[in-house]
């Protein structure tokens, strides 16, 4: 099983929720971004976030 890279934290300084423009919160448990005023979570891959609406978690 491979392990997935590490996500630079620093990111999150220039990351805002695409939806609200609202920052985002890191869930490491998850691997995601999250934004809690859009409600959702956008998941992170290969160390990479992918800020995409369309590929976002809704938050329950």
């Amino acid at each position: 099983m491979s392990e997935q890279p590490a996500f630079d934290r620093r990111m999150l300084e220039a990351l805002v929720c695409p939806q609200t423009h609202a920052p985002l919160v890191f869930d490491p448990a998850r691997m995601e971004l999250v934004s809690k005023a859009a409600h959702l979570a956008y998941p992170i891959r290969g160390g990479i976030p992918v800020m995409l609406v369309h590929e976002a978690r809704p938050l329950d």
